[in-house]
């Protein structure tokens, strides 16, 4: 049986604080980019180039918001967030009380990944409003995270572990 990772429950909220600044400037230049552009009742979208579709603003910051979730994901001991608040956040702050399971808060990382491939692939192919619906959604977890302490990745991946679908070690 292998050791469960514990990390500072500082450290999550901290990372989405900055995702979600980031998320929200992404979603803002997604509601003023192609992505919801119309000419009269029509959406610019469909007709769109893929090369426009890609160049556009709200795409490419929901692009490096995606690759950060991934980054998250598959190296969470050297995803810059966490880089970020072991080496300059926490010396500054008093020793953590309280650690938590890295689990959780690695889950959340792949459902903001998943939220934010969604929106990336179907705006590429096309759908007007999806990118910012996918962008809002990932902010509003990550700012729910950031200003309340309440992680809704978390909650998914513990009701999962309830149930007995992740996190039970298999015998």
């Amino acid at each position: 049986m292998t050791a469960i990772e514990r990390i500072d429950v500082r450290a999550p909220r901290f990372a989405a604080s900055i995702t979600a600044g980031l998320l929200l400037v992404a979603f803002l230049a997604s509601l003023l980019g192609i992505a919801t552009a119309s000419v009269g009742a029509e959406s610019r979208l469909p007709a769109a180039p893929l090369a426009d579709r890609v160049v556009d603003a709200g795409f490419v910051l929901v692009l490096i918001a995606a690759l950060l979730f991934l980054w998250g994901v598959s190296s969470p001991r050297s995803a810059p967030w966490g880089v970020l608040f072991r080496r300059v956040v926490r010396p500054r702050l008093s020793p953590p009380r309280e650690f938590e399971d890295a689990r959780p808060p690695r889950f959340a990382q792949g459902v903001g990944l998943a939220v934010t491939a969604i929106g990336l692939i179907l705006h590429l192919a096309g759908v007007p409003w999806a990118l910012p619906s996918a962008t809002a959604l990932a902010f509003a977890a990550a700012f729910l995270n950031a200003a309340f302490g309440f992680c809704l990745g978390c909650e998914m991946y513990l009701l999962l572990q309830r149930t007995g679908i992740v996190g039970r070690a298999r015998t």
